[in-house]
């Protein structure tokens, strides 16, 4: 696996992808907070789940 920064990737479409990663999962924890439901998300390797709160999720 390509240990590299993406926002250092030649295409730009793969460069810009994070900021959209970073965007949806935004979005992810505010419908999920107004409907509700629970995230999943990957920690240490595994997939939990994890009931929206107000505050920010850490990253």
């Amino acid at each position: 696996m390509n240990q590299k920064k993406i926002e250092l990737a030649k295409d730009p479409d793969s460069a810009a992808s994070w900021v959209a990663i970073r965007r949806a999962a935004k979005r992810a924890e505010q419908v999920a907070l107004s409907t509700n439901t629970e995230l999943v998300v990957q920690r240490n390797g595994e997939c939990v789940h994890v009931k929206p709160n107000a505050k920010p999720m850490p990253r």
